[in-house]
């Protein structure tokens, strides 16, 4: 990482001043100059900053872009970080993981970064707008993570990437004839730890994605979107989903003999549409029951005639 001089921080970064007045940004400008630091593309050494100090604020990424690799036993997932994103390679010392893991950083693509260091988070004291700036990017970023868990446990690799890349045109997309550009270059195999796949699956997810037209690899490097964005439920899956909700606890089911507890679970305020639903199928069970009882006099009666029938013939026959 090497240092490449001062920034100010409001013109590397302008959002950081929207909840700011004009006065309080042009003021807050004077003070918040902070050091920029520069990455090359490759593995980044983050963990060495681990022992900085929790007192500094982070690092906020001001271009380019890298990831964050998490290795747990024999899989590796992946966070994808670009511009706006505030990282924090340090952390406050805790108790022993009792799931031990390790994190490595890949920088893709040479990024600059602002060092938000201890004279900074001084600094912000006086500026709790910007400050609130931050805290929402640290959200967002929690939020994004929630996203890529449940992008990484869509059925089917294809619709996992495709999901993926609509997920990235939100960030870093522009809209041209052809469609939605996503000026982002990743690996493939970095895109199978985004999406919790294996590289090869990934590979064959993309050709096949990229002969339907649904996504295809720029010259440059970036990737093309077409059709229309993939995530919202369709009906049918929205119905799927409100039944695996699940009940309180004092309400639940008991669990199954094998130990699966069924998917008919849902929350209380599906208790009375549930009802609804519940009486309208007795509704249809008693009448359903009363056809049957009419079905089986029917047979009966049907029955008897048939029985009397042979009878005659038989009548007949003895006296012949």
């Amino acid at each position: 990482m090497t240092d490449t001089g001062t920034v100010d921080l409001l013109d590397a970064d302008p959002d950081l001043g929207r909840l700011m007045s004009a006065e309080q940004a042009e003021q807050a400008r004077r003070h918040m100059r902070v050091r920029r630091h520069v990455v090359e593309a490759g593995q980044w050494e983050g963990e060495r900053l681990r022992d900085a100090g929790p007192e500094h604020v982070g690092l906020l990424l001001l271009d380019g872009l890298m990831t964050r690799e998490l290795v747990l036993a024999d899989n590796v997932s992946a966070e994808l970080l670009g511009p706006g994103d505030l990282v924090r390679p340090w952390q406050a010392g805790g108790p022993e993981r009792l799931v031990p893991y390790c994190v490595r950083w890949t920088v893709l693509e040479r990024t600059h970064l602002a060092v938000l260091d201890r004279r900074f988070a001084v600094t912000l004291t006086q500026y709790p707008q910007v400050n609130a700036m931050l805290i929402d990017r640290l959200t967002e970023r929690a939020q994004r993570l929630s996203l890529m868990q449940s992008i990484s446990q869509l059925n089917g690799v294809d619709r996992r990437l495709l999901t993926l890349f609509w997920h990235l045109a939100e960030r870093w997309g522009r809209v041209t004839r052809a469609g939605i550009v996503v000026p982002v270059v990743v690996p493939h195999r970095v895109l199978a730890q985004l999406v919790g796949a294996r590289r090869p699956t990934v590979s064959s997810a993309l050709s096949r994605l990229a002969e339907q037209g649904a996504l295809v690899r720029e010259p440059d490097g970036g990737w093309r979107l077409s059709g229309a964005p993939v995530g919202m439920p369709t009906e049918e899956a929205a119905r799927i989903i409100r039944l695996r909700r699940f009940l309180p606890e004092s309400r639940q089911p008991d669990v199954a003999a094998d130990g699966e507890v069924p998917d008919a679970l849902v929350s209380t305020g599906r208790i009375a549409e549930l009802a609804d639903e519940l009486a309208a199928l007795r509704v249809t069970t008693e009448r359903r029951r009363h056809d049957m009882a009419t079905l089986t006099a029917q047979t009966h009666e049907l029955l008897a005639r048939l029985q009397a029938t042979r009878d005659r013939r038989g009548t007949s026959q003895q006296r012949r």
